[in-house]
């Protein structure tokens, strides 16, 4: 990052920032802001955070300090962006609600499309999302109500209310009068941002849509029946926001609508609500993987502490029985004192070769590309692939030994051990991820565990236990 004093060498300073090209927080603004809020200026805090996009205060109101984030909110109070709160981190979002109250949270909410104003509300607690919603009007209030209703994670709370429909019977030039007539309404107003419009039946169900630019080019007496798109991808309010995703992906859609168990419209789904939760769900799958959770770096020591701890307990007892293992043969150790010096290589080798594996399968699982159709394929592919890996590994592993330790047999031991590991990781991280998805367990939280203990259980048993057999 721009530090100042760069910036100013390079003839950019806080006035010149914003007029001579877009200001972002890698532009150095982020150091002057700080500045200011220590020296209490917040006439120049306030200049420079102006011209900012909402995401880009957002990062800002997330990398600063808490006292620092309480006084950067207190002086952007009275232009505060409703925007900012969806793009905040969880954690830090919980902060800025309670800075703002809750008159400052519900003016935000009414100035929100209905499907942020609903993912800003499903994090807050019980009461204090009731006493939020009894301060929006009611209009706005009950169209949340009905978002919050829905499942987590379900369509019906990743939609957005508002959308524009239309009868079947209508022409283009009515769908155009429409549309220009409720531009500014107050009744009943078009939505900020809109794709396509939708064509619903006299029981409000979808019928078709057409795209805008569908609508430009088409001469106003003809009928919307003649010109929509009937082949609609409908999304039930309840289905889950992965499968959404996915639809999303595999049929390079940028909206489509959401129905009620009836079959009713009751919104849509766009783009932008996509990218966010492929996002999310990457996130969380990678955060999981590790045992830690998405918000963790906001999160004060002892939340991080108690959220990691469970997951370092079951890495212990996994050490622990690997550690059981070695013990069984501690005499051979005793005899054989190279073995404690080779031993690590055989599980490392393992574990990396098994973790290399597992990535593709739980990759794969999450993308929906491993099913049962290719799963025995892809788990023959990756014996075959631990086999060879195997064979190359025991080769450099075994002349290792042999030379640094002299010894020819105890080299053909690693071999054969590296290579029954190299072939059990492959097996293993390949069939792990398939059998916990089949038992619904999120195999990017438990995969690893149950990786480990076999690659460096197997590994230690095969290894001790061919030196005991062969060398003693």
């Amino acid at each position: 990052m721009n530090d100042p004093e760069t910036l100013e060498s390079e003839g950019l300073t806080e006035d010149t920032v914003s007029d001579d090209f877009i200001a972002d927080l890698e532009s150095g603004i982020e150091e002057w802001v700080v500045d200011a809020l220590d020296q209490g200026d917040t006439e120049r805090v306030r200049g420079l955070v102006d011209d900012l996009h909402y995401t880009d205060i957002a990062d800002l109101l997330e990398r600063v300090s808490e006292d620092k984030r309480a006084h950067l909110v207190e002086v952007i109070r009275d232009e505060f962006d409703a925007e900012i709160l969806p793009d905040l981190d969880d954690a830090v979002r919980d902060e800025v609600i309670e800075l703002l109250g809750i008159e400052g949270v519900a003016a935000a909410m009414v100035e929100l499309d209905s499907d942020d104003a609903v993912e800003v509300l499903e994090e807050l607690g019980e009461d204090d999302q009731k006493r939020v919603l009894d301060a929006i009007p009611e209009s706005d209030r009950t169209l949340l109500e009905e978002g919050l209703a829905y499942p987590d994670d379900s369509a019906g709370r990743l939609m957005q209310r508002e959308l524009v429909t239309v009868p079947t019977f209508w022409s283009i030039g009515d769908t155009i009068d429409f549309m220009r007539h409720n531009a500014d309404s107050e009744d009943n107003p078009l939505p900020d941002q809109f794709y396509v419009i939708y064509v619903v039946d006299p029981f409000h169900r979808p019928v078709g849509k057409v795209a805008l630019d569908k609508i430009l080019r088409t001469r106003r007496p003809v009928k919307l029946e003649d010109v929509m798109e009937t082949d609609l991808k409908i999304v039930p309010a309840t289905a889950d926001q992965e499968d959404v995703a996915f639809l999303f992906r595999q049929r390079d859609l940028v909206s489509a609508p959401v129905v009620d168990d009836s079959g009713r419209l009751v919104g849509a789904i766009t783009i932008d609500d996509i990218v966010d939760v492929i996002d999310e769900e990457h996130e969380e799958d990678i955060m999981r993987m590790g045992g830690v959770r998405e918000h963790d770096l906001y999160d004060a020591v002892i939340d991080t502490a108690r959220s990691r701890f469970s997951w370092l307990v079951i890495n212990l007892l996994t050490a622990i029985l690997a550690s059981i293992v070695i013990g069984l043969f501690d005499a051979t150790i005793e005899e054989v004192v190279a073995l404690a010096v080779l031993m690590p290589i055989v599980a490392s080798m393992g574990g990396n070769a098994g973790t290399q594996t597992l990535t593709v399968a739980v990759r794969s699982i999450a993308m929906k590309e491993l099913t049962a159709t290719n799963a025995s394929r892809l788990i023959g592919k990756e014996l075959m692939v631990g086999v060879f890996n195997g064979i190359v590994f025991a080769i450099l592993a075994g002349g290792v030994a042999w030379g640094w330790f002299d010894s020819p047999v105890l080299g053909v031991v690693i071999g054969l051990a590296m290579i029954v590991n190299m072939i059990v990781a492959g097996v293993a991280g390949t069939a792990i991820p398939i059998i916990l998805d089949r038992l619904d367990i999120d195999p990017a939280i438990a995969s690893g565990v149950f990786l480990t203990t076999i690659t460096d259980v197997v590994g230690f048993f095969v290894f001790l236990g061919l030196a005991a057999l062969i060398l003693l």
